[in-house]
């Protein structure tokens, strides 16, 4: 509209130092990624209509989680660089900086290397999405990780407990119980709050008969690695 325009976008990285590219939560760590391992999950899961349709699939053998992750990256990372392509054939300016307000008018933008600068404008637009939560409990950031680390994972999560129930945690429980992992939900209280019951509870069910498990009405206190070679033990 022919209006002069920058965009300041920074990631600050998770615990565990994953980090992401323009595009937001949905290109990077959301419904993109995500998506795509539903799709693999899908995939896995089909092998049955396979064979009830006259093929012969082979049951024996495992999810390469490592050619997944690395093709759902490479994705991502295409979608990344056309984002920055299009703003700059649209002549907008991109700050790959950290923004706070210094006034009204005027941010102030790090780079997180070093490189501080400020910029004015008339109209300062707030959009800068959503980041999941962490209990707050010991060990929590320490041995746990998000659905903002689990689409980058370099190395297969093997045994996983999924705490909470909503869309996002059954979505990768999903996906990790259709990989042939040994997948657990807990649940503190109900199954997508806010959503239909009489719908979420038929989740609850598909989901149990094509084995992933629940610990239901449980909240976790604390987790710990008591052998560092060894797996997390969470308490409830």
């Amino acid at each position: 509209m022919g209006m002069k325009v920058g965009l300041a976008d920074f990631v600050k990285p998770t615990p565990h130092g994953a980090k992401w590219g323009i595009g937001g939560t949905c290109v990077n760590v959301g419904c993109i990624p995500k998506k795509m391992m539903h799709y693999a999950a899908v995939l896995s899961e089909a092998r049955m209509d396979q064979k009830n349709s006259g093929w012969d699939p082979n049951f024996e053998a495992q999810h390469d989680w490592d050619r997944m992750v690395k093709n759902v990256q490479s994705h991502v990372k295409s979608l990344n660089w056309a984002f920055k392509t299009d703003l700059m054939k649209l002549k907008c300016k991109y700050y790959n900086s950290y923004a706070t307000f210094k006034d009204a008018h005027t941010i102030i933008l790090d780079n997180g290397k070093g490189k501080v600068e400020e910029v004015t404008a008339n109209k300062i637009i707030i959009a800068v999405g959503g980041r999941p939560s962490y209990p707050g409990i010991p060990g929590d950031k320490e041995f746990g990780m998000t659905s903002d680390d689990i689409f980058s994972l370099k190395k297969a999560p093997g045994k996983t407990l999924v705490i909470g129930a909503s869309y996002v945690s059954l979505e990768t429980a999903g996906f990790l119980s259709a990989f042939g992992y040994d997948t657990t939900v807990m649940v503190r209280s109900i199954l997508l709050r806010g959503f239909d019951q009489d719908m979420a509870n038929k989740i609850g069910f598909f989901m149990e008969k094509n084995h992933t498990k629940f610990i239901n009405g449980a909240t976790p206190t604390k987790m710990e690695k008591p052998d560092p070679e060894g797996r997390i033990k969470v308490t409830f």
